[in-house]
């Protein structure tokens, strides 16, 4: 690998190969369209080839797309408005907790996700799992019919097969049923299953997941005496530390995390009111990413700093033992100053990865530094009937073992694949003589059972769920199943009756019961048209942390071996999502890699053993093995080796079959978040990773930061004169303080404008189309740098560069400032692209759009065209949603309000990171925005005007510490 070379003269680095500088070898820019050709070929030569491609061209963009017959309503719905689009409230139930979102509807299709301004548990945020679950419904390798044995059946013969085993079991009072499901908040699905349990006493209900959250309730259980949850108020806390937390990611209140964290960053300022954050962790995360000081520790060093800072605030952990070093304590002393000086307005946070002894200390730490009832409080878990589910698990597997289990019904999740390797759940699962699947994918589970079931997604569904906060939702459907599908509700009510019933019906009812209010009705449809239910959360209790862990033992060694920390991937989570092809190629932070998940190591790592990024070794723990790739992160822990979880799928689509490596098949029952004495074995293979994170290049420009004075208005190279117009101006600002690097802008502009997938080859290639991208920069050594996070769209430069270069005026700008891309004229020379500083601009080399596939069709977003090949495309600043604002406004006679355009990115972003507007109206927030001192344009020394401006970050350092920044 690459040294770090000191003497490199910039400040920011976006790979080792740059820190290296520019003597570098591997630092070298790629040209950003590769030719063809070698320097041998003479003038003849060349002509001929610039002929050939300018025929090629030409003919690409004159293709014609197919032709498609439009056939009117014979009689229309009194509700449908073709064109017009209608939303709906409901929510998303991930890992058993609801997100409340709002779906747009265009003529009965689901075609967009938003956030629920108003849900009390997200406030309108949405992250990159809800963007993308619309793919999910839509997806051709959805499980679409009943399978037995792996044979395509039926409903008819299943429920008589099931009906006969249920009346077995009855006879039994249950002994050999067992009903294994996810965690669940749904208040109809608890009480089913409870319902279940006192027909049939002897059945027992299990659940696993796992990214499951045991040792946070465990913790609480044993301080509480039940497992409570802990709400966080960031916006309350001037001091936050986090020791190895991704609660703006990993968390199941990371969107309201995000958001209320940004509000104490939004001012840009060292002030009194913003906070300063300090972050412990092996591996770069989110908020690790905006982090005032990051601490890289491997997670078997987590323990031995909590309990020093614990010493330090006067909480007894046993004997003192030094097991840290010197850097650490000294970052421990500091944090110890601040949390003191924010007694009552700060927070510690440890991460579900941590053992319950830590999660014990942090809950005495924010109860000595009188936190509770301020920056945080206590109230009942959403997850009512928690049960821990490593022990759940262990118990099914041990009476499958034993033939105790003869009717197994599993209801969603993937157990044979991500369950613990060490339990073998595939062959005991073997053994047990009824097996059924309910699942929206054929997976590893589906193809181990006797019966699978196909499960109506979400938005084919009706059902219930709680947030994080106990906020509960009714989860109605805005589509009818697209094939015959069944949910859970459904499959219960059949076990309980012995007859089939709608969902619809099994959810009201229940909800009837339940509710003892005068008008049902109007109580139900409130709570429909909301999209939670009022008055649901639960609420705060006023209760402190009783010690009954004994904390006295000792502390772990410092970890001088090598460990593996199992983490959940950053775009495909648990493996939920790795059929989705969004997901997949969405660039995970940090690395900007695609469709794989190499073990990330540290740089000192890679020098010791001699390693590259892309080389593949062996990870050797114990007798298990695992091989992958590697991929050098910088900031990464030095002994500690991440591998993310999820990919390495065998059964279910064709976007997922073959792409990454099973890290569950080292992932054990007594070390499910970490490993340690690992062994590393080079096999001298090379694997090719796709990343995009030097894809883009802007020869070694600067623009993360520019603070030159910009040039006079006048006549440019570009232009006769300034830009100027009297009516609308469209403008973004961007705040870099509030920016975490989640990517949820990219989904949602990919959602909103129909960009498709491309696939690895062509990423590789740096074909990448996402219209906007998160540029990742790097600050100081390798070992621990800053990170940077930069959203780049389209700029939409008045003196845009791209323009004066186009042969046949296919961009263009219009009245309003916007830079406009017409592709019918465009005939794909590409000279825009080249011509971009900010390369911002994609090409379509080839046919990338699914035209052919049926059920992708309504998923998309009628309001935005579906790009061919052979035409340039980029950032429009959703000129859709702006034409219809116009609308709106000139038939109210009225002009645009500001806030009332809302752009894809800006909408969905957790932080409120962006603002956009008209930039003429001197009362709007992007123009106040923009007459910020901290507002810089990039590379605005070359003279472009950019619309799109950002907000420079700063951050709020420890003077104590800004040796180690």
């Amino acid at each position: 690998m690459p040294q770090m070379n000191p003497s490199a003269t910039n400040r920011y680095w976006r790979s080792l190969a740059d820190a290296a500088g520019p003597d570098s070898s591997e630092g070298a820019t790629e040209p950003e369209f590769p030719s063809p050709w070698d320097d041998s070929i003479n003038r003849r030569s060349f002509l001929k080839w610039t002929s050939a491609s300018a025929a090629i061209a030409a003919l690409a963009g004159c293709t014609r797309e197919p032709i498609h017959q439009i056939v009117p309503y014979v009689t229309q719905p009194e509700e449908i408005i073709p064109g017009k689009p209608l939303h709906y409230a409901t929510a998303m139930p991930r890992d058993g907790f609801a997100v409340g979102i709002i779906v747009e509807s265009h003529e009965g299709h689901p075609t967009k996700i938003e956030g629920n301004p108003t849900h009390p548990a997200s406030q309108g945020a949405t992250g990159i799992f809800e963007q993308a679950a619309l793919l999910d419904l839509y997806t051709p390798d959805r499980s679409k019919t009943v399978t037995e044995g792996g044979q395509i059946s039926n409903f008819s013969l299943f429920f008589a097969a099931l009906q006969k085993e249920i009346a077995t079991q009855r006879a039994k009072a249950g002994a050999g049923l067992r009903i294994l499901t996810r965690s669940t908040t749904s208040p109809t699905l608890i009480a089913q299953l409870e319902e279940i349990l006192r027909q049939f006493p002897q059945a027992r209900w299990h659940q696993y997941q796992p990214m499951a959250r045991d040792n946070t309730l465990e913790a609480a259980q044993r301080l509480f005496g039940r497992p409570m949850e802990t709400r966080f108020h960031l916006d309350r806390a001037k001091t936050i530390v986090l020791f190895d937390s991704d609660c703006f990611f990993a968390h199941p209140s990371a969107l309201i995390n995000a958001r209320q964290f940004a509000r104490t960053r939004r001012s840009g300022s060292q002030s009194d009111n913003s906070s300063r954050l300090y972050v412990a962790e092996p591996s770069p995360s989110l908020g690790g990413s905006v982090a005032d000081h990051r601490l890289p520790a491997s997670s078997a060093q987590i323990q031995n700093l909590v309990r020093e800072l614990a010493r330090q605030i006067g909480i007894t952990t046993g004997p003192s033992a030094d097991k840290i070093s010197d850097d650490q304590h000294q970052w421990i002393h500091a944090v110890t100053e601040d949390l003191r000086q924010n007694s009552g307005q700060s927070l510690v946070i440890a991460g579900e990865t941590q053992p319950p002894v830590v999660h014990t200390l942090v809950h005495l730490l924010n109860d000595r530094l009188g936190n509770i009832g301020n920056a945080l409080e206590y109230a009942d878990s959403a997850e009512t009937h928690w049960i821990n589910h490593r022990d759940s698990i262990t118990q099914l597997v041990s009476e499958m073992d034993s033939g105790k289990v003869e009717c197994l019904l599993i209801l969603g999740g993937n157990p044979v694949f991500d369950a613990p390797a060490d339990l073998q759940f595939a062959s005991r699962l073997s053994r047990v003589p009824f097996r059924v699947h309910l699942g929206v994918e054929q997976n590893e589970t589906a193809i181990a059972c006797d019966w699978h079931i196909p499960e109506s997604h979400f938005l084919e569904s009706w059902s219930d769920a709680r947030s994080f906060d106990g906020t509960t939702s009714i989860i109605q459907p805005l589509i009818m199943p697209l094939y015959d599908t069944k949910t859970a509700h459904e499959l219960l009510h059949f076990i309980i009756h012995g007859q089939l019933r709608d969902d619809y019906d099994v959810v009201r009812d229940h909800w009837n019961s339940q509710k003892a209010v005068e008008d049902f009705e109007k109580w139900w449809r409130q709570s429909l048209h909301d999209g939670w239910i009022a008055n649901s959360q639960l609420p705060a209790l006023s209760l402190r942390p009783q010690e009954k862990m004994p904390l006295s033992a000792s502390e772990t060694e410092a970890a001088e071996t090598v460990e593996i920390c199992f983490r959940p991937d950053p775009t495909i989570w648990d493996g939920t999502f790795a059929n989705n092809g969004w997901l997949q190629e969405l660039p995970k932070p940090f690395s900007k890699v695609t469709w794989d998940n190499p073990a990330l190591i540290s740089p000192a790592l890679a020098r010791r053993f001699q390693l590259d990024s892309g080389d593949v070794v062996q990870l050797r723990t114990g007798d298990r093995t695992f091989t992958a790739p590697v991929w050098i992160l910088p900031g990464q822990a030095e002994n500690s080796v991440t591998v993310h979880l999820g990919l390495g799928r065998s059964h279910t689509g064709d976007t997922d079959n073959g792409i990454g490596f099973n890290g569950y098949t080292i992932r054990t029952l007594i070390s499910p978040w970490a490993a340690s004495n690992v062994k590393i074995i080079k096999t001298g293979n090379h694997h090719l990773l796709a990343t995009t994170q030097n894809a883009h290049s802007v020869h070694g420009r600067n623009i993360l930061e520019s603070h030159e004075p910009l040039p006079p208005p006048g006549g440019t190279l570009y232009n006769p004169g300034e830009f100027k117009n009297a009516g609308y101006a469209w403008g973004m600002v961007i705040n870099l303080n509030a920016c975490i690097g989640c990517s949820a802008c990219m989904i949602a502009c990919q959602a909103e404008n129909n960009i498709p997938v491309v696939g690895k080859d062509q990423v590789a290639a740096g074909r990448d189309m996402a219209w906007i991208r998160i540029d990742q920069y790097f600050e100081g050594p390798p070992e621990n740098p800053r990170f940077h996070n930069q959203p780049v769209p389209c700029m939409h430069c008045e003196n845009a560069p791209c323009e004066l270069v186009c042969p046949v005026g296919a961009t263009l700008h219009d009245h309003e400032g916007l830079n406009l891309q017409v592709y019918n004229r465009c005939v794909g020379t590409r000279y825009c692209s080249n011509n971009c500083p900010y390369k911002v601009r994609r090409f379509n080399f080839f046919r990338y759009a699914d035209y052919d596939t049926p059920s992708l069709k309504p998923m998309r977003n009628p309001n935005v065209t579906v790009r061919w090949r052979g035409v340039m495309e980029k950032c429009t600043y959703c000129l859709q949603r702006i034409s219809a604002a116009k609308i709106a406004a000139q038939l109210q006679d009225r002009p645009i309000r500001d806030g009332e355009i809302k752009t894809a990115c800006q909408q969905v972003c957790p932080t409120e990171a962006i603002t956009f507007g008209n930039i003429n109206d001197p009362n709007s927030n992007v123009a106040k925005l923009k007459t910020s001192p901290l507002n810089f344009s990039m590379l605005g020394e070359l003279n472009t005007r950019p619309r799109t401006t950002y907000l420079t970050r700063v951050g709020n350092s420890n003077p104590q510490l800004e040796d180690q920044s």
